[in-house]
Order: structure tokens, then C-alpha cells, then sequence
């Protein structure tokens, strides 16, 4: 069978989604490209709705992948509002959730991403709950943030995670009060650990917002519609006018597990399972992005990565892989944040309980220092703080799975790239 007579069918239109039509187009395919999203926005980029956007630095067009016209001109068909509600592995077919209307595949890439996990507690029906994971949510909250900056209003967010903390950021810029409550002991305990969390906490506390470590929502208090106060599960109550839930993301499985799809137990993060070449347990059915869980050879583990790189790579990988290319996606995990004045990059891959040692390079009380997490000598991820064009080094040293000694990873007049041998 050439090309032309092939169906490509990718759901989801987000980056992943986008760019992987991107990819099939630019590597020659010749075939129908069909790209499905669920928004009736055109695909977009998540990290500028709690960065750029939010803070009313980047105009909404920046945040789209392509310009509208790229579909039509590249010949991707593009289905805006559209759901797919059921797959059939066997027939090879996804079903359209409006009509019914069938359309057959001889790929199919799903790249459905990850939804927000809901507070189930009493009052979050209430009109000043919020969410954040699309651009619709984005604009609203944006709106939300101006008000409370000009009426002295109050903000409570629910987790002390990235999206958490950039928007207490974005509110700050914005004039809000803000409390963050968190039933960790720290800022970003799951993702960093005590040792880093603390730099992030002291950060936003010199920006004015006020943190409830230890403690969780039981209710949000409200009238007449509207939000009043937020409630912890110490009997604490907190003055609020607005609240956003950022407790973090669950992978959107449904479609994949009604159609048998293999998906991961929670310790691997939960996502379709797919093979180096991001394919799943069915041969012609892959799956990219925030809801993939794939093999990392690296650090000898299976796991799932909710972040901009990801999306961006993996993609690209999973067209090349559908189109039948030698592809092996050991992309490491990369993330960075940008808050107040400080801006984060984050290479590797390094759970709690994964580490023995976190070793300092450079001074983290004027928050200018990159981190290492370390096990018996070898790195395994590095973040850098305010320190810039050192990401490469940080990953080949991770890579090279090198013992290192830790006086001279610590001293930054040694230069990383002759840590590695």
C-alpha cells in the first residue's frame, strides 16, 4: 500500500498532536492526515497559560503551534470541537462522539494529554473555582487575577506544585493576596524534595504570599454563588474570593483503556504503555505526550512525563515511528519554570527515595546555584537556577552514568564538562 491510500488519524490537538501532523507532512507523507481536538481552539502550547499569557507579557496568537491557514495549506485535516468516544482496534476505526460518524485508520496516534484533578470537597461548584489546563481556563483566570489586583482580593490555591506556584506568582504581579495551602511540608515536595522546595518557598514568601503547609481543603465556604472563605482540615479559615485547584494532572486513559489498551499501574504514572518507538500494546496504535508512559533505559524505569519537552519530542517521534523509521525515544525529562525573578531549568529524573545525596554548586541563598541529585556518586538529575547554558553539560554528565566526585561537582570553578570522562 503506498501513501495516498493511507489514514493517519491523531487524537488529541495539543503540541504532541500537532506537531506529530507536522512531522508526517515533513517526512513525505502523502496520505490523509486527520487531527481531532476536543477545543475549538486551534492546537496550542500549554506552558505560556501559567507564564506568559497569565502574566499579559505574550498576546494569545503566541501561543498557537501553527498559524490557522498551516492545516488547510499542509493538508491536515483539522477538527476543531470534536470528540472521539470509542476505538475499535479491530475494525481499525474511531468513532466521533457528536454524530457517530466512523473513520477508519491505518494509524492512529493518541495524544490526549492529561486533564486537572478535581477537590472533591464541598462548595466547588461555587462561580470562583477554578482550574488551569486550557487556554479558555487561562483567559478566564487572567480576567480574575486583574480583578483581584485592583479590589485587594484574595486567592487561595490548593497545592504548592509548578502550576500552583506560577500562578501565585502571576497573582503577586498582579497586586492579589495570596495563600497557598499544601499538605506537604514543602513547595514542590514530590518533585524536588525538602532540600529544594525550601529555595521556592522563601522565594514567593519575599513576594508576599502566605503559605499553610500541612494542612488540606475540607470546603470552600460561599454565598449567593460566590466564594467567602476556604476551609483546612486543621479548622483553619482562610479570607477568599477566588480559588484554584492545582493538585495536579490525571493522563486521559478512557479511550485507550475501553479499547484494551495496556495502561500502567500509578507507580509508573498511570499512562498507555508503549515501547521505545512510543507504541502501544496495539502494533498500528501509538500514543505521545502527557499520557504516554514509556521505557527510559537510562534510569532503567517506565515512566510518565507531563511536560513541554515531552509534547514537543515525542510527537515528532511517534509520526516517525507510524511511518515505519528506526526511532528509539529516550528523550530525558526537561522542564523549567519562570517565577518572579527566578528562572529554572530541570534535566533527568530523580523521585524521592531515589537519591542519597543533593549537592550545591554555587550560592543558593542569592538563588544563583545549580543542584545536583546524586546516588552513590552518579548523577541522576540537575537543575539550574539563574545559571544559564549549562543544560547540555548537565545532561551528558547524567547520561555518562559517570561516578563523580561530589567536592568537584560542588566547586564551580570546575568545569562540568571535564567531570564526565
Amino acid at each position: 500500500m503506498v501513501d495516498a491510500d493511507q489514514t493517519f488519524v491523531i487524537v488529541g490537538g495539543g503540541l504532541a498532536g500537532a506537531k506529530a501532523a507536522e512531522t508526517l507532512r515533513a517526512e513525505g507523507f502523502t496520505g490523509r492526515v486527520i487531527l481531532i481536538c476536543d477545543e475549538r481552539d486551534h492546537p496550542y502550547e500549554r506552558p505560556p497559560l501559567s507564564k506568559g499569557y497569565l502574566l499579559g507579557k505574550d498576546e494569545r496568537d503566541s501561543v498557537f503551534v501553527h498559524e490557522p491557514a498551516w492545516y488547510a495549506r499542509h493538508d491536515v485535516e483539522l477538527h476543531l470541537g470534536q470528540t472521539v468516544d470509542a476505538i475499535d482496534p479491530a475494525a481499525k476505526t474511531v468513532r466521533f462522539g457528536d454524530d457517530g460518524t466512523l473513520v477508519r485508520y491505518d494509524k492512529l496516534l493518541l495524544a490526549t494529554g492529561a486533564e486537572p484533578r478535581r477537590l472533591d470537597i464541598p462548595g466547588t461548584d461555587l462561580t470562583g473555582v477554578h482550574h488551569l489546563r486550557r487556554l479558555a481556563h487561562a483567559e478566564r483566570l487572567k480576567g480574575v487575577l486583574g480583578a483581584l489586583g485592583r479590589d485587594n482580593g484574595h486567592l487561595v490555591i490548593a497545592g504548592a506544585g509548578w502550576i500552583g506556584l506560577e500562578v501565585a506568582a502571576a497573582a503577586r504581579g498582579y497586586g492579589a493576596e495570596v495563600t497557598v495551602i499544601e499538605p506537604g511540608p514543602t513547595p514542590l515536595h514530590g518533585a524536588l524534595g525538602p532540600e529544594l522546595g525550601n529555595v521556592f518557598a522563601e522565594l514567593h514568601r519575599e513576594h508576599g504570599v502566605r503559605f499553610h503547609f500541612g494542612g488540606r481543603l475540607t470546603e470552600i465556604v460561599g454565598q449567593d454563588g460566590l466564594v467567602l472563605a476556604a476551609r483546612t482540615d486543621d479548622g483553619e479559615e482562610h479570607p477568599a474570593h477566588d480559588v484554584l485547584a492545582a493538585i495536579g494532572a490525571a493522563p486521559r486513559i478512557a479511550l485507550a483503556e475501553a479499547a484494551g489498551l495496556e495502561i500502567a499501574d500509578r507507580a509508573h504514572g498511570g499512562g498507555i504503555v508503549v515501547d521505545e518507538r512510543l507504541r502501544t500494546s496495539d502494533p498500528d496504535i501509538y500514543a505521545a505526550g502527557d499520557v504516554a508512559s514509556f521505557p527510559l533505559a537510562l534510569f532503567d524505569s517506565r515512566i510518565r512525563v507531563e511536560h513541554w519537552a515531552n509534547a514537543l519530542n515525542g510527537g515528532p517521534a511517534a509520526a516517525r515511528a507510524m511511518l515505519g523509521k528506526d526511532v528509539v525515544y529516550d528523550r530525558m525529562p526537561y522542564f523549567f519554570t519562570d517565577q518572579y525573578d527566578l528562572g529554572m531549568e530541570y534535566s533527568g529524573w530523580a523521585p524521592p527515595g531515589s537519591y542519597d545525596q543533593v549537592v550545591i554548586r554555587g550560592d543558593a541563598g542569592k538563588r544563583e546555584f545549580i543542584a545536583f541529585w546524586v546516588k552513590e556518586g552518579r548523577v541522576l538529575a540537575g537543575m539550574n537556577v539563574n545559571v544559564w547554558d549549562v543544560t547540555e553539560p548537565i545532561q551528558n554528565l547524567i547520561r555518562s552514568r559517570a561516578q563523580v566526585n561530589t567536592e568537584a561537582l560542588a566547586d564551580p570553578h570546575v568545569p562540568l564538562e571535564t567531570l564526565v570522562s
